[in-house]
């Protein structure tokens, strides 16, 4: 396990990258992103404007493996960043009430 306070080499994400990279040219990936729908808003936003996102982000000791990326529009994946899922949860949660 990642020590939060350990600092993620910058090879160890560069080969997580390429893992990522060629995840994208897979059937599974295709399958995945077929309903062109963002998994955090459930906004239908067409499969050309989906991006990969990794919940537990590369910067924070995700992997690149099919249990860690998401669908994700263009929105989200910016806003989140290098947020964990219960980040991300509050901070929606924060946006949502107001």
């Amino acid at each position: 396990m990642i020590d939060s306070y350990e600092e993620i080499s910058e090879e160890a994400i560069k080969r997580e990258k390429e893992k990522a990279r060629q995840m994208r040219k897979s059937a599974w990936w295709m399958r995945k992103v077929q309903q062109g729908e963002c998994h955090y808003c459930h906004q239908k936003v067409g499969k050309a404007n989906l991006t990969m996102d990794h919940i537990l982000p590369l910067s924070r000791g995700g992997k690149s493996k099919k249990g860690n990326i998401v669908p994700a529009c263009k929105e989200c994946n910016n806003k989140k960043k290098y947020l964990l899922p219960v980040e991300w949860e509050e901070y929606v949660g924060t946006i949502t009430k107001g």
